[in-house]
């Protein structure tokens, strides 16, 4: 064997055990939320009540109309609001341009299927989870919540709430038959969010958009 034939080799080995490692300890970090989130993540008829719902974006159609993923959070967070769970609905999402604006069409969602407009409060600044969460305690007053997104989302966006002294549940909103490649992407994207949400949550703690108090409840 030639010494660069051993290199090469010694070097693809090297590689490997890398890229197990890296592999384990994100699946790990990954199943430590999902285990974290268990016994927070309740039915609508089990959930107990909370003054607020946090609806967090999830994308638009090109109309500007919620997409279907959007619309199931919004429907769930309706269902909990019209069963008395919560008193106000919390839309957060991104806003960054006239064109694109989640929190509008959530809103508008909502209102037709019968939520009053003077019990939805919006967030036009909820650019990522984190944002969310962070701007839901320190901008809106919140400190008692459930929060309502898909289950590949929902541990991800419970840790990162509880982080900021939120007391917060979910419940899950799953009410469409997503397409197996959609739902494939998204469970395979919240192993890499997951290790960026624990990085933001114990490291970077990076400040969001922020902006003068608007309690929900003065």
């Amino acid at each position: 064997m030639t010494r660069l034939t051993h290199f090469v080799r010694k070097l693809f080995h090297t590689a490997l055990y890398f890229v197990i490692l890296v592999f384990f300890l994100t699946g790990s970090f990954r199943v430590g939320m999902l285990l974290y989130s268990r016994p927070k993540t309740y039915l609508v008829e089990d959930v107990s009540p909370a003054p607020v719902a946090l609806v967090l974006g999830a994308g638009l159609n090109r109309d500007g109309t919620p997409g279907v993923v959007l619309q199931d959070r919004v429907r769930k967070a309706s269902e909990l609001y019209f069963s008395g769970k919560v008193e106000k609905i919390l839309m957060s999402g991104d806003n960054t341009s006239l064109n694109y604006n989640e929190p509008a069409a959530m809103q508008e969602f909502a209102i037709s299927i019968g939520v009053p407009e003077e019990d939805i409060v919006l967030d036009y600044a909820g650019r990522r989870t984190y944002d969310s969460c962070y701007r839901a305690q320190s901008i809106f007053g919140v400190e008692q919540m459930i929060v309502v997104t898909q289950a590949f989302h929902l541990p991800r966006a419970l840790f990162l709430c509880n982080a900021f002294d939120i007391e917060a549940n979910g419940v899950p909103a799953d009410e469409a038959n997503y397409r197996l490649r959609f739902y494939t992407f998204w469970w395979t994207r919240e192993i890499l969010a997951s290790v960026n949400a624990y990085w933001d949550v114990l490291i970077a703690r990076p400040e969001p958009i922020l902006g003068e108090p608007e309690p929900i409840f003065p």
